[in-house]
């Protein structure tokens, strides 16, 4: 699937696995250009995660406020952050390496705001580079309509389907596929008007024009 979409080219820079949680935590609904800005007004402002948890929700709002449901997810990352730090007592979440990938995505997802999207990019889009598939909304839309899932699956059904579908692939593997598909549904496959002319994929989809 990724010969005609376009493979990602040269390697991508890796945040670390908290670094890629509040990133991830702060992108839902939102384009990339401006989560990516307020991850980095985060990074700027604050520098690690120990002084966002210390500055508290107020501050990092200020930092997200352009973020869809910025308000929530600014009491996301502080809850979250503060829920890492009792337990862990540091934020070095590269322990989530070494247990199997369905344990490490379940610890995750005990976090406030941390669903599978959040919980898979955290693993496998960070340094610890995990196999398992991102699944945004752009990423089902596409895997729905060729029918590699059920046109009403939600994205964790779609992660695990895809994920155990390719046991043989690695973390870079899956990261490329999302992002390739990913970039397939904001520019062709998208929600109003898909452009199932100019796609690709059009022979393999079950949905085209």
């Amino acid at each position: 699937m990724l010969a005609p979409v376009g493979a990602v080219a040269g390697p991508l820079p890796r945040r670390s696995p908290i670094g890629a949680l509040i990133k991830s935590m702060i992108s839902g609904r939102t384009r990339d250009a401006v989560s990516l800005a307020a991850y980095d007004c985060l990074v700027g402002a604050f520098g690690t995660p120990g002084r966002v948890l210390a500055a508290g929700r107020d501050e990092v709002l200020r930092c997200i406020g352009a973020v869809t449901h910025a308000e929530d997810k600014a009491g996301y990352v502080v809850d979250s952050l503060g829920r890492i730090a009792a337990e862990r007592r540091s934020f070095d979440l590269s322990f989530l390496g070494v247990p199997p990938v369905g344990e490490a995505l379940a610890w995750l997802e005990r976090l406030p705001g941390v669903g599978r999207k959040v919980a898979a990019a955290t693993l496998n889009g960070s340094t610890l580079d995990r196999p398992v598939l991102i699944v945004d909304s752009h990423v089902l839309r596409v895997l729905q309509r060729l029918g590699f899932v059920h046109r009403h699956a939600e994205a964790r059904a779609a992660s695990e389907a895809v994920t155990a579908a390719m046991p043989e692939w690695q973390g870079r593997d899956f990261l490329d596929f999302h992002i390739a598909t990913k970039k397939l549904g904001q520019t062709l496959c998208r929600f109003d008007a898909p452009a199932c002319e100019r796609c690709p994929l059009r022979a393999d989809c079950r949905a085209h024009c």
